[in-house]
């Protein structure tokens, strides 16, 4: 049953952007932003010289009530920290990260909403599935892939994934992904992650052209094509001729059956795992000023209903960091550093190109915290795996016949040795 609320909002939405309003799921129509009951209640009292209407606590003088051992911890003014903040996530923090995307991404042209603060990009992920998708619907997702999109669509909200492979040769499988759009009709769901967790690739400029005019043609047919960019590691790129921008660029006013879903955050951009800050922005031609409004109005609705709101602390910290004269040198040297890395994987492989590819060779990669080879087909991932556990004292990570690397995670002056220590194990395991 649709709330009054949610009929209002959806009423709005099938006169003004009917297309996107066929793309919500069942429980995306029955979201709303409760604004009325103790919501508006409390809306009404704010500023008055007494309000007895939060349900928080406050010392005499107003301000937030606090426990000295957490307080003395932090430097920041207790009104920054303790109180609730709204379900929309941190006004300021918002506008900010909208400036961001605007200024990474110089070619976006287009309407966008601003975007919604949530627990990371998993929970982003998350709402975006419970907004968008309904039981037996299917993602498209170019395999290997994080094994969280199985958490999180799969045994999460009962979403079939739809694969195909990564590469073809040395390139991005276009053909893959034209074969999957033009075998599923109506309601599309589709997720791209550049730079790619575990294969460290982005595409090319002109594959980017080609995945873009693919998904053009398919909202030229008719269907209704939502696009979920995964852009946990924006920015990460580290060569020439590769796409540099988010596919959101491209995305968001291209067609009004295309609904662009930009899910990114401070987890990788801004080395903050733990502060868990995500961002959902959506963005497409069909949107209008009231269209996003009440696709902000859903989606924090959906956050109300799941974490409330996203712990205020972690949003002023990485705000403070955002204003901070120092934001964009600090960023670049961490950049500098992993891209110095990355050189240094290059190098490594190519100077025992023809030891290594006897036992392994790599996978095309270019940007991110990662890179994949891929073994020789007698051996067999997980033993080599353990191998390098128990004798080289060497942790990777195995998908099938693929050991994924994380080189972010590794001193530089170590990598050559990470590298012997894989081949070792394979020449063992091969023996």
């Amino acid at each position: 049953m649709v709330n009054n609320q949610a009929d209002s909002l959806n009423e709005i939405l099938k006169k003004e952007s009917p297309s996107l309003y066929q793309m919500l799921s069942d429980k995306g129509k029955n979201a709303f932003f409760p604004k009325a009951g103790f919501m508006k209640q409390g809306i009404e009292a704010a500023g008055k010289k007494i309000n007895a209407t939060i349900g928080m606590a406050f010392e005499d003088d107003r301000s937030p009530m606090r426990l000295e051992s957490i307080a003395e911890l932090i430097n920041l003014d207790p009104a920054e920290i303790f109180p609730y903040v709204s379900s929309y996530g941190l006004q300021e923090l918002r506008t900010a990260w909208q400036t961001l995307i605007r200024k990474k991404n110089p070619s976006l042209q287009g309407m966008m909403t601003l975007p919604l603060i949530t627990n990371g990009l998993t929970h982003a992920l998350s709402v975006t599935a419970q907004l968008f998708s309904d039981p037996g619907d299917a993602i498209i997702i170019s395999t290997p892939f994080w094994g969280n999109y199985n958490l999180v669509f799969t045994f999460g909200f009962d979403v079939a994934i739809k694969s195909y492979d990564t590469f073809t040769g040395k390139n991005y499988n276009i053909n893959g992904l034209k074969k999957q759009l033009e075998d599923q009709k109506g309601k599309q769901i589709l997720l791209f992650n550049f730079p790619h967790n575990p294969t460290g690739y982005t595409p090319t400029e002109q594959e980017t052209d080609d995945i873009t005019e693919e998904i053009l043609k398919s909202a030229q047919s008719g269907n209704q094509v939502i696009v979920i960019l995964d852009d946990a590691y924006f920015g990460l790129v580290y060569e020439d001729g590769i796409y540099k921008e988010s596919l959101f660029s491209n995305l968001i006013d291209l067609h009004e059956n295309i609904l662009a879903i930009k899910v990114d955050g401070a987890t990788k951009e801004d080395y903050a795992w733990g502060l868990r800050v995500g961002f959902i922005t959506y963005g497409s031609k069909a949107l209008t000023p009231d269209v996003c409004q009440i696709l902000e109005d859903k989606t924090a609705g959906t956050i109300r209903g799941s974490v409330s709101n996203i712990s205020r602390l972690t949003q002023r910290l990485l705000l403070h960091a955002i204003q901070s004269g120092s934001y964009a040198t600090e960023k670049q040297k961490k950049y500098d550093c992993l891209k110095s890395r990355f050189k240094k994987v290059q190098e490594t492989l190519k100077a025992n190109k023809e030891k290594f590819q006897k036992v392994f060779s790599p996978l095309p990669y270019n940007s991110g915290y990662f890179m994949c080879v891929e073994l020789a087909p007698e051996l067999d991932a997980e033993k080599v795996r353990k191998r390098l556990l128990e004798k080289y004292d060497t942790g990777v990570i195995s998908l099938q016949n693929i050991i994924r690397i994380a080189y972010s995670a590794v001193p530089e002056k170590e990598i050559p040795v990470l590298f012997k220590n894989i081949y070792q194990a394979c020449l063992e395991e091969m023996n």
